[in-house]
């Protein structure tokens, strides 16, 4: 063991819980965590010799690749740290995992037993497959986080082999709950479960991702042996240091859904009161021989301290532009599961939910129906009821997976409406129009104002 303290290299361009979480347990063990980021992290190759600014002992990978059009550029960058420095969750590892059917591939090739599944790259051979799930089944893209791109279908219906630019996949539904849905998100770090809960759907849904609001409780002591040792067996065959593996019980026995390489703290810290970011952080210290006190890390676990880290570096060096801008008007593309196409949409900063035709929406297959809606406008003051409707639309070179309002468009000039949901993540050109038109539509009404 080493007495000098180590410097644990956190890898995330992004701004989580998580990330802070873990920078923070690392300088409480009493090491030095180091944040890279954009505005800080540089890899020089100088005659021969590669040198890592700022220079770290360990890298922690938390780079978020499936919420990117791309994550080919953040697989690479997480490899070059990886070929400098010892590295937790290598990234040959991360790619399997968040291709949730290489994923499942691996898994069953390893005796880990998963839900059938079928992958067909052409429509023919999806649809001619989709009767041996039976009349309804899970229909996934295979890169997706949050519970986005993954529906439950009616397989009397046909889908499409892809939601907009990205692989899809038919899945069993495994489900025995009679009441309300939920699965089993076990946290494994350095080969031990740190935490358990079961994840409960939200009322209208039945993917049961913290994020989308279902409900969770401790499963930790509960959890018996042969999801345990599943979920363990499930992180060592995709080879990651530390995942939330997610297991579902048939009347058959337990199944493994998906490997998480970049799981979130809070639903698990929320239903058990154990934080995996110090397990995490003594596994990157003892990685490279450093020394780190149990019982600390025990203490620490009770507490998920996410405020801001001292080694967050200072964010006076962004460019400004690197805000992606949208347009008042924008070409986008609409996703659902049977199809996608391009779509004119106006982006309009004062809807809270982004909303589609109704024609547009049956024609790529957007849905099913998760629920109702009430939308308030200047003109009906009581307001009126839509149904909302998992969409995925493509901007540039980002993907969102939104709940959307389905509404008769026909009369107005754009079939997509853009609200906060997406325009959050943009800054908003009111005179870039991507239709090449010179004003705005100034009589085209919107009522997309207030949902209750």
């Amino acid at each position: 063991m080493t007495e000098d303290p180590v410097r644990v290299g956190v890898l995330s361009l992004h701004t989580s819980k998580e990330s802070k979480a873990i920078c923070n347990a690392v300088e409480a063990l009493g090491h030095e965590p180091v944040w890279l980021r954009r505005e800080n992290a540089a890899v020089s190759i100088d005659a021969g010799e590669v040198t890592i600014e700022p220079d770290v002992d360990v890298v922690a990978n938390r780079m978020l690749l499936s919420n990117i059009e791309h994550p080919a550029e953040g697989l690479g960058l997480a490899h070059t740290f990886g070929r400098a420095r010892p590295i937790l969750n290598d990234p040959s590892a991360v790619l399997t995992a968040m291709h949730k059917f290489a994923s499942a591939v691996a898994l069953a090739e390893a005796g880990v037993r998963v839900p059938d599944a079928l992958l067909a790259l052409s429509n023919d051979r999806l649809n001619d497959g989709r009767t041996r799930f039976g009349d309804e089944g899970v229909y996934k893209t295979a890169i997706g986080t949050h519970g986005g791109g993954t529906w439950k279908v009616d397989l009397t219906e046909p889908v499409n082999p892809q939601v907009g630019n990205r692989q899809a996949f038919l899945q069993q539904l495994i489900d025995r709950d009679d009441a309300r849905h939920h699965d089993t998100r076990v946290y494994v770090v350095g080969g031990e479960v740190v935490g358990a809960m079961n994840r409960y759907a939200p009322e209208d849904d039945w993917r049961t991702n913290v994020a989308l609001g279902g409900d969770v409780e401790d499963a930790t002591d509960s959890l018996d042996d042969e999801a345990r040792e599943m979920a363990l067996r499930a992180a060592e065959t995709i080879g990651l240091d530390y995942a939330g593996v997610d297991l579902v019980q048939g009347y058959d026995g337990w199944y493994v859904l998906e490997v998480n390489p970049t799981a979130g703290f809070k639903g698990l810290f929320k239903a058990s009161g154990r934080s995996p970011a110090p397990h995490i952080a003594r596994l990157a210290i003892e990685r490279v021989g450093g020394d780190v006190d149990d019982e600390r890390v025990t203490d620490l676990s009770a507490v998920l301290d996410d405020s801001t880290p001292a080694c967050m570096p200072s964010r006076r060096r962004i460019n400004e532009g690197q805000v992606p801008i949208i347009g008042y008007i924008e070409e986008v593309n609409v996703a659902g599961t049977q199809g996608a196409t391009k779509a004119y949409a106006k982006s309009d900063t004062g809807a809270t939910r982004s909303s589609i035709d109704t024609s547009l929406a049956a024609e790529i297959g957007a849905g099913p129906i998760k629920s109702m809606t009430r939308v308030k406008s200047g003109s009906v003051k009581s307001g009126k009821a839509r149904p909302v409707v998992d969409l995925v639309v493509g901007i540039g070179g980002e993907q969102h997976t939104v709940t959307a309002s389905v509404e008769d468009r026909s009369h107005m000039e754009y079939p997509v409406l853009l609200g906060r949901d997406i325009l959050q993540h943009y800054r908003v050109d009111v005179q870039r129009r991507a239709d090449d038109a010179n004003t705005p539509d100034l009589d085209e009404e919107e009522e997309e104002g207030l949902e209750e």
